[in-house]
């Protein structure tokens, strides 16, 4: 597959469609493959992402292991999610790419944005902003396959304004897809998405790479409110969603409906059953994580708070489908 390739068929059916293409945001114990196949179920995007994988430990004796998890694709899965990478030196990346291109990955994408403490003092994600030769190196590190290797960052490290030169650093880079949570990485989520900054970045990107996809991320709820956006913002290619999904698991519904109880607990036993298999299979997988997904099902039920606590203290899968048994016989 050429560079283009992937992203073509993404955008061209979006085109048809009259439509920027959709993705669901690449989060920490959140996007892998049990969950993207939730997702696919209630209402798929056009793009999945993984959960950032660092480089480094998909070819590291001692810590690829841990990693299967991370980059598991199910077979049923379609379309196939990109995978997401992080760290700090090229060579890590060639590696770590060639690896993933035998996996069955067809595109890759940088993590330049992630805000996490942990990842910072890595240098690594949303710490490359402040250092373009880093950056520079795991960009070229990452293209020694074939496969399309695009970029997801903030505006800035601390400052708003800078995004006025790493913005157009990364655009000259000609990556197929540019994707910009229109916030620096000292805001976190904890102010508005600068939305009022998003024709500067088409602008920014007609100049220095006309080619490259432009995509948005930052307080987008859903389809709805995604169209909305791009119309008020043309030259915008695509909308990532990412907080969202938790505040409906139906966020990529075209058309919006009313969803009963009976089918949110649908999805969560569908999720249960999925967290079965994928355990079955012998990879590793702890089910503490699984339990940030419960409010995603119950928000909006009567007693909604008892029965999230009730759903929090469970230990097992079959212990919060017992929960789900007392919800449906009207015991809250």
């Amino acid at each position: 597959m050429t560079q283009s390739t992937y992203w073509n068929r993404i955008a061209d059916k979006a085109k048809k469609e009259h439509r920027p293409f959709f993705s669901l945001a690449p989060m920490e114990a959140v996007t892998g493959s049990v969950f993207r196949r939730v997702v696919a179920k209630a209402a798929a995007p056009d793009v999945f992402y993984t959960e950032f994988t660092n480089a480094l430990s998909i070819t590291h004796p001692l810590a690829k292991e841990a990693t299967k998890g991370r980059l598991y694709i199910d077979p049923k899965e379609n379309p196939k999610p990109i995978v997401q990478l992080w760290g700090n030196k090229g060579e890590n990346f060639t590696k770590a790419v060639k690896e993933v291109k035998k996996q069955g990955y067809e595109a890759i994408d940088l993590n330049m944005g992630c805000p996490d403490i942990a990842v910072i003092k890595n240098h690594s994600g949303s710490d490359l902003i402040r250092h373009f030769d880093t950056a520079k190196e795991v960009i070229e590190g990452a293209r020694q396959t074939d496969l399309p290797v695009t970029v997801k960052t903030r505006l800035g490290y601390s400052e708003i304004e800078e995004f006025e030169t790493w913005i157009p650093f990364l655009l000259k880079k000609q990556v197929p897809v540019l994707t910009v949570h229109v916030r620096t990485r000292e805001e976190m989520s904890k102010v508005p998405a600068h939305y009022e900054l998003i024709d500067q970045l088409v602008q920014m990107r007609d100049t220095y790479a006309p080619d490259t996809l432009l995509q948005i991320n930052g307080d987008i709820a859903d389809y709805q409110a995604g169209i909305k956006l791009a119309s008020e913002h043309p030259g915008v290619d695509g909308i990532m969603i990412g907080r969202g999904i938790f505040t409906n698991p139906f966020a990529f519904e075209k058309e919006p409906k009313v969803h009963s109880s009976e089918e949110l607990l649908g999805l969560l036993r569908y999720q249960l059953d999925l967290y079965d298999e994928f355990v079955a299979k012998g990879i590793p997988g702890h089910f503490a994580p699984l339990q940030r997904f419960f409010k995603v099902y119950v928000r909006g039920m009567k007693h909604a708070a008892e029965i999230r606590n009730d759903l929090m203290q469970t230990k097992t899968t079959d212990d919060a489908r017992v929960v789900i048994e007392r919800i449906e016989n009207g015991e809250y």
